[in-house]
């Protein structure tokens, strides 16, 4: 039988006195990345037994509203890649797309 490995990702989130993210940080040493600072992050872990994803969305009080923009849109075309690697669904993998278009075109962001 093949021994299995363990890889870990740590998530570290430092709070102000109310409870706010001041400080975000992750590691994941498989991929060389130890105490990486961050603005914010989403995370989304499916629950099968209940049939529903589980989230946490942090971001730390400094974060800039139009970085905020352009991680939701880089996010959502993300999304678009992993659901077409995930379904094969090219119909709705391209209606995804789309939608990112318009996103970033409402928000007039620049590619």
């Amino acid at each position: 039988m093949a021994k299995t490995h363990t890889s870990e990702i740590t998530l570290k989130v430092e709070l102000d006195e109310n409870r706010v993210p001041e400080e975000l940080s992750w590691s994941a040493e498989d991929g060389g990345i130890k105490n990486e600072k961050a603005k914010a992050m989403l995370l989304s872990v499916w629950d099968s037994q209940n049939q529903e994803s589980l989230k946490i969305d942090l971001w730390t009080k400094d974060m800039p509203v139009d970085e905020m923009k352009v991680f939701f849109h880089q996010t959502l075309v993300s999304l678009s890649d992993t659901f077409f690697k995930a379904t094969q669904d090219e119909k709705m993998t391209a209606t995804m797309k789309d939608f990112c278009d318009y996103f970033a075109e409402k928000l007039e962001l620049k590619k």
